[in-house]
């Protein structure tokens, strides 16, 4: 009886508040300012259906040429850059990224090319939803009211278990099979010379 109760007390509110309303993510690094979160696959479902919303990949130009993007992605706009002069991050046993510091100009083109201001709705992809929840909390500080981070982004999380332990195949917009492409458009790539 107490499961049937909880059954119908979470279907309702899911048709309440909407099926969009993703819980508050559980590790820090990925909780924003403004509190909105969605999935891939309800990203997806959100730009299929309403064509004034911005989604943008903020993954670096790399990560967009080796890995694809999202066919419906509006544009690249890369929110941490490599330095000129690479130097290796020994925590991330990588090479180190430094912030973008054209993202909110680069951001703002393309929410006026859309005919958007600010007070649009703005999704921000990243690999995993760490990057784009920073991304979201500089936008809220310039003022945007509206900006939502994809939890999940773009190759997931990674497995606990089983073969495919520390690999990420658990959800995101790749591993969910939507829409994504090799094959990318240069007017949606950032700072591109269309020569």
């Amino acid at each position: 009886m107490v499961s049937r109760l909880a059954l119908t007390i979470s279907l309702g509110a899911v048709f309440i508040f909407g099926a969009h309303a993703v819980e508050k993510p559980k590790k820090t690094k990925k909780q924003t300012t403004l509190g909105l979160y969605l999935t891939a696959a309800e990203v997806h479902k959100k730009i299929t259906t309403n064509k004034k919303v911005l989604f943008i990949d903020i993954r670096t130009r790399a990560e967009v040429n080796f890995l694809g993007m999202p066919s419906q992605a509006d544009a690249n706009i890369p929110y941490m850059v490599m330095p000129e002069f690479y130097s290796w991050n020994k925590k991330k046993h990588g090479f180190a990224l430094k912030p973008n510091n054209d993202f909110s100009n680069a951001l703002e083109k393309r929410l006026t090319a859309k005919g958007l201001d600010k007070n649009a709705e703005v999704i921000l992809m990243c690999r995993s939803g760490s990057r784009s929840a920073k991304a979201v909390n500089l936008l809220a500080k310039l003022g945007y009211k509206s900006v939502f981070t994809v939890v999940d982004g773009y190759e997931g999380r990674k497995a606990k278990t089983g073969l495919t332990k520390g690999q990420r195949t658990v959800d995101g917009w790749k591993n969910s099979r939507l829409p994504w492409t090799y094959k990318l458009d240069p007017k949606k790539m950032y700072n591109v010379s269309l020569n």
